[in-house]
């Protein structure tokens, strides 16, 4: 029964029925119930699979969770590709979706029925050369949806603080707008000639242009001109002198100027007037941290569409400068823990036609990776050249380099240095990709203290 199922295999059915008898003997065939692990990531990659009835579920655990790879039907073989691959372990785990029946073909046997029987070799083969694209187009959505989630956590993080103070702004402006008709009515309601009327409200003009072009002062000055003004708010009866001696010294205003209103308004108005000139510069200012955050916000949305050429055909005219600024914009989050970016950019830099949201993609996994090498601490710079009739992109930094023995490796499809949520995806490989795509070449050197990746890519060449 076991030699009629096993020639049920497309691998084994130009088998002769000796190679059948053997090949039954070699292996063992086992049972599985539904849910029964068969083999867990990381055991003995010591034997090959055929599953002669039921349904096997290939699976990686990311992150406590279990991430499906492909699912197995009755008469495919698996598990060959770390036994052909020399890997001692295996890359992932199956589970029995139903119930199961698998043969068990220890790894010895099965390089021996490849050396014997040609026709199971080229048809291994043609298998494993499907499966390693299956595999590649796997790993490369994978890449591409944990660069993905990594960058929309940081735009979020960094979008998170502009939108609290535009909200906070908003609440703000709403008790300022409820104060201001308050204070105007008690103000109207003092008697003071049409001249003292018109200087105020030539007054309120004033102050708002002084406190748009009002310097910042260092923190010991600021605390010296509020010290001066609270005193003389104190000294003229002023209520509360302490509240509005802040924003009267950030608008730029002084005991000087103070002395000049004084004598131009009844001394039982100054009270009501520097309230109403403090509330009024107190809107002036909130109106500017809401044009700044929403401006901020703007800022980030519009780094995203270029990032991702939102709207636009997937091969354009690509400015390499907007898109290295853009990749900037939306790492800034990271940026801020203590890493600076000197940039070198030739102003003469001609325009690629190219892939731009793909080209972005390796500007970013160049640059982050370039983070987390010096642990958000150093500093990175971004050059760019004309090399005869290519464009030259380099990204450095000054972190501890790439180990020597993982150098040749950096490119590899899976291969990483980092651990489950780190960086932007599962290594180089993508990056290598990209820019093969576009007809050109990424090289490296790395040393303590230095690292440089070198993009190259060709002016005016359609990409492959």
């Amino acid at each position: 029964m076991l030699i009629e199922a096993l020639r049920q295999v497309p691998v084994f059915s130009k088998l002769q029925e000796d190679r059948l008898q053997w090949l039954s003997q070699a292996g063992k065939a086992v049972w599985l119930e539904p849910g029964e692990l068969h083999r867990g990531e990381g055991s003995p990659a010591d034997h090959v699979f055929v599953l002669l009835e039921g349904e096997i579920r290939i699976y990686q655990k990311v992150d406590e969770q279990e991430v499906v790879l492909t699912t197995y039907k009755p008469n495919e073989l698996y598990g060959e590709l770390p036994v052909l691959t020399g890997d001692e372990y295996l890359w992932a785990s199956g589970r029995a979706v139903t119930h199961s029946y698998v043969f068990e073909l220890p790894k010895d046997a099965f390089w021996q029925l490849l050396s014997s029987c040609s026709c199971v070799m080229t048809a291994i083969l043609g298998t494993m050369a499907r499966r390693m694209q299956d595999i590649q187009t796997l790993s490369q959505q994978r890449e591409k949806l944990a660069a993905l989630g990594t960058l929309a956590a940081g735009l979020a993080h960094e979008m998170n603080n502009p939108a609290a103070a535009v909200v906070r702004g908003a609440r703000h402006l709403q008790d300022i707008f409820e104060e201001l008709p308050c204070l105007s009515l008690k103000l109207n309601q003092q008697q003071m000639t049409p001249i003292q009327l018109e200087f105020l409200a030539d007054l309120q003009c004033e102050v708002v242009k002084r406190a748009k072009t009002a310097p910042r002062l260092d923190p010991l000055r600021q605390s010296d001109r509020e010290e001066e003004v609270n005193d003389w708010l104190d000294a003229h009866d002023v209520k509360d002198g302490w509240k509005l001696s802040s924003t009267l010294v950030s608008a730029g205003l002084d005991t000087e100027w103070l002395d000049t209103v004084a004598t131009k308004v009844p001394p039982e108005c100054l009270n009501d007037i520097l309230t109403w000139i403090s509330t009024a510069l107190t809107g002036v200012g909130v109106l500017s941290e809401v044009e700044h955050g929403s401006s901020r916000i703007s800022q980030l949305v519009k780094a995203i569409k270029d990032y991702s050429y939102m709207d636009q055909a997937p091969l354009q005219d690509v400015d390499v400068h907007e898109g290295l600024e853009s990749t900037i914009t939306i790492l800034s989050y990271k940026l801020k823990t203590g890493v600076t970016v000197t940039r070198e950019y030739d102003p003469n830099l001609p325009r690629l036609l190219a892939y731009g949201s793909e080209l972005n993609q390796v500007w970013t996994n160049l640059i982050d990776n370039a983070i987390e090498a010096m642990n958000g601490q150093g500093e990175i710079w971004i050059r760019t050249w004309c090399e005869y009739d290519h464009v030259l992109v380099e990204i450095a930094d000054n972190g501890p380099g790439i180990p020597r023995d993982i150098q040749p490796r950096i490119f590899e499809p899976f291969f990483t240095t980092k651990g489950v949520g780190q960086g932007t995806g599962l290594g180089l490989d993508v990056t290598y990709r990209i820019v093969s795509k576009h007809k050109g070449d990424i090289s490296f050197v790395s040393q303590p203290g230095e690292t440089r990746f070198q993009v190259r890519l060709p002016i005016g060449s359609q990409t492959a």
